[in-house]
């Protein structure tokens, strides 16, 4: 069976095309009784949804609940008005990107990434730079034309880019898995800040990523790319090398 979908006009789906039916999932601080209930539909009502059904409530103790729901909304979104800005870079495996690489730039590219400032989780980073890398893609440090240097967490910026220019890198990868208090915009615009002081931001290209990230953020943060979600090594391998070719070729 198809669906005729108008682009024009589309909704949430739950049990039929464009019924509008959503999911949510919150917390309140409230009991978890009938009353708490009560208070998590009006919520939902406040915010313009209808046939509210609270289907679950989960007691987290110290005064807080939470809540799973489902309401319907009338709200329709016309995808063909929505603009969004992505890296726009052909993905290249791992041996066509080396293969690019030795090709237009005759050497290995340096590559020095790290989780700055205050982020210790390094699970973005080393899926994009370790050698065993995630899912089936190798890691920047598995590439025969990159020489890729993984600084770890928690590293200051000043650091990151003493390191960056004493290496004479060609990119500073950034993870910032955290994102609490928007404290990743607070750490990648300092980073941004201190390489436009030290004169070094035209030097190299400057790539971040993390759950909170796109494409459109890194741009307006001053960054080349910014990778969010399900971004692997080859993603990131090759914007840079491609992104090298076209600085050199403008030079």
């Amino acid at each position: 069976m198809s669906f005729v979908i108008d682009p024009t006009c589309i909704k949430p789906y739950g049990d039929t095309l464009n019924d509008g039916r959503m999911q949510f999932s919150f917390v309140l601080p409230v009991s978890c009784d009938e009353l708490g209930k009560e208070a998590a539909k009006t919520l939902l009502k406040k915010m313009g949804f209808d046939n509210i059904d609270v289907c679950l409530l989960k007691d987290l103790q110290e005064g807080f609940t939470q809540f799973i729901a489902y309401a319907n909304t009338s709200i329709t979104v016309d995808i063909t008005k929505i603009q969004v800005k992505t890296v726009d870079t052909a993905v290249m495996s791992m041996e066509e990107t080396d293969d690019f690489i030795e090709k237009t730039m005759h050497r290995k590219l340096v590559v020095v990434g790290a989780c700055i400032e205050s982020d210790a989780h390094t699970v973005g980073i080393d899926a994009i730079m370790n050698m065993k890398g995630y899912n089936h893609r190798y890691g920047l440090e598995r590439y025969k034309y990159f020489e890729a240097h993984n600084l770890g967490a928690s590293v200051p910026c000043e650091q990151l880019l003493k390191k960056a220019t004493e290496l004479k890198a060609d990119a500073i990868l950034v993870s910032q898995i955290v994102t609490q208090k928007d404290i990743h915009i607070k750490n990648l615009t300092r980073l941004i800040e201190l390489a436009e002081a030290e004169n070094i931001r035209d030097k190299m290209l400057f790539i971040c990523g993390g759950p909170r990230i796109n494409h459109e953020l890194a741009i307006e943060l001053g960054y080349d790319a910014g990778f969010g979600a399900g971004t692997y090594s080859t993603n990131v391998a090759s914007f840079i090398a491609t992104e090298m070719e076209r600085k050199r070729l403008r030079v």
